[in-house]
């Protein structure tokens, strides 16, 4: 094995042990905070329900500190073997998966207007599922950022709720969908989905929202907020490029140069990132 690659590969695995490792620390400092005001409320003087509220505050900013430590090691133990060349490159996001009780699950990030700006996946089935709604314009992501709520849908309710994209999911074996929003203050950055391509009834996905507070914080909030999660997310780089070559092209706007890269995609059963790569070497013309 190359040394240099080994030193790379393993730096990225101290790495996140040791944001873990901050991360249980930051935990324990609000545990103690927590039992503080829990004594404090147990005195029952004026005002201890407001030590009872700080205390309920506290126990939840640990247990989400705790999350993300988690989610850290399981990255970082997936980084040590590949470092040791016993594994392929990780995806942080399959740990998240794994933590919520599946193998596929997708992060999505919008901006204020719902457009995406990003996507990270466990594996294929995730990032075929996310695909589609990046096509088709409707899916989990998308309504459980617009409503801000979470959501679950199993069996054939998966091609009544959605039309269009619903047929299209199950064909790729996915039987039940579970999504919810990531917030940070008054705003939604984008969604947790997860899929599950087992038997119809069978999936239990658990923890999904502490997951994906965890996650939250791990993006975006927290003191260690890494958005490229070690590397794993996918601006769709390829697709932007495109759609600014084929604005240059054809005169168009970039949202009519964006809606041609999808409905080719859509019609020839391919990636947008296929071909995006098509039109930036030449070998596909649009408009």
């Amino acid at each position: 094995m190359d040394p240099q690659n080994y030193a790379e590969r393993l730096a990225l695995a101290m790495q996140a042990q040791d944001r873990a490792r901050r991360a249980n620390e930051r935990a324990m400092r609000a545990e103690r905070a927590a039992e503080r005001h829990e004594l404090l409320s147990a005195r029952q003087r004026p005002g201890w329900e407001i030590h009872t509220q700080v205390a309920a505050r506290h126990r939840r900013s640990a247990a989400c500190h705790r999350s993300s430590a988690r989610l850290q090691e399981a990255f970082a133990r997936r980084a040590t073997q590949w470092a040791e060349g016993l594994s392929a490159q990780p995806r942080f996001m399959t740990g998240v998966a794994e933590a919520c009780g599946t193998t596929s699950a997708a992060l999505t990030l919008v901006d204020s207007e719902q457009n995406q700006l990003a996507v990270a996946t466990s594996n294929e089935p995730a990032r075929a599922a996310q695909d589609l709604e990046y096509v088709l314009g409707e899916g989990p992501a998308r309504d459980v950022t617009a409503a801000r709520r979470p959501l679950h849908v199993s069996g054939p309710v998966i091609e009544k709720r959605w039309p269009g994209y619903g047929p299209a999911l199950v064909s790729l074996g996915i039987t039940a969908v579970a999504a919810v929003p990531l917030k940070a203050q008054d705003s939604c950055i984008g969604s947790l989905a997860v899929f599950d391509l087992g038997p119809p009834g069978r999936a239990v996905f658990v923890g999904l929202a502490d997951v994906a507070e965890a996650l939250t914080r791990i993006v975006v909030l927290g003191p260690d907020a890494d958005p490229e999660l070690y590397g794993g997310t996918d601006h769709r780089d390829t697709v932007q490029q495109a759609v600014g070559m084929l604005t240059v092209q054809s005169g168009c706007s970039a949202s009519d140069a964006l809606a041609l890269i999808k409905a080719r995609a859509f019609t020839g059963e391919m990636s947008t990132e296929v071909v995006a790569r098509r039109i930036l070497h030449g070998e596909l013309e649009l408009g």
